[in-house]
């Protein structure tokens, strides 16, 4: 028997197996020159449909001499796996395809294709998990501050009470400046009503009498006149 129908009866005879292992998920795509076919993988409780699992095709073409050299390996019809994943277990599909080197290999990729989906899906609830947990412990840390408001810490304290301090200065400064404004003749006289009186009464003392409307004051705004009383100097 030739080297060559050594490797073509192993070729056959692994195709007989994964026959009777896969009847359902083997599909025989050529069988000249060499078998190509494909098996279908998918991770423990795949439900296509309600989108729970990871699923692909297995693509095997092979060689002249396989098993000793490894099958060209192609990864198909994938379910839910990203292009990062789909590299990552082709990668560990060659690698597992070299350490069996010399052996009929097919039914080991197949059952470690099975297993990394089903690591891959593990992991994706997993982190599916800690994201709902993140979620809710956010809600709740939002939910105590509408409720106990934000803790004082000193850096907040300080920064509250700088923009405190700013803003009681900002309302002092227009009352300092309305305290330090000049009043004009017309308005000491209606601010303060006494001054008339006192105008009044040393006029009395120096042996005059005067009558004095005090209307007329409140009219001058009226008569549109300067807040200036003009003096004549011939008086």
């Amino acid at each position: 028997m030739s080297q060559n129908s050594q490797y073509k009866e192993e070729q056959l005879g692994e195709i007989f197996s994964l026959e009777s292992i896969y009847p359902d998920e083997l599909e025989i795509l050529e069988e000249e020159p060499f078998h190509q076919f494909k098996l279908q993988v998918k991770s423990e409780g795949h439900d296509e449909d309600e989108g729970i699992g990871y699923a692909c095709d297995l693509k095997f073409i092979y060689t002249p001499t396989y098993p000793e050299e490894i099958p060209v390996i192609e990864i198909m019809d994938d379910v839910g796996l990203d292009d990062e994943q789909l590299e990552r277990l082709k990668d560990r599909l060659e690698k597992e395809a070299e350490d069996n080197l010399g052996m009929v290999m097919i039914f080991s990729l197949v059952s470690t294709a099975n297993e990394w989906l089903n690591n891959e899906w593990d992991a994706e609830l997993r982190r599916r998990d800690e994201e709902a947990e993140r979620k809710i412990l956010e809600a709740e840390e939002a939910e105590n501050k509408k409720c106990h408001g934000t803790a004082v810490t000193v850096e907040n304290f300080l920064r509250w009470k700088a923009e405190f301090d700013s803003e009681i200065a900002a309302m002092k400064k227009p009352e300092k400046e309305d305290k330090d404004k000049k009043l004009t003749g017309r308005e000491l006289f209606m601010v303060d009503k006494s001054l008339i009186e006192s105008d009044l009464k040393f006029l009395e003392e120096g042996g005059e009498v005067v009558n004095v409307d005090e209307s007329l004051f409140q009219d001058l705004e009226d008569l549109g006149l300067d807040d200036e009383l003009v003096l004549d100097e011939s008086d």
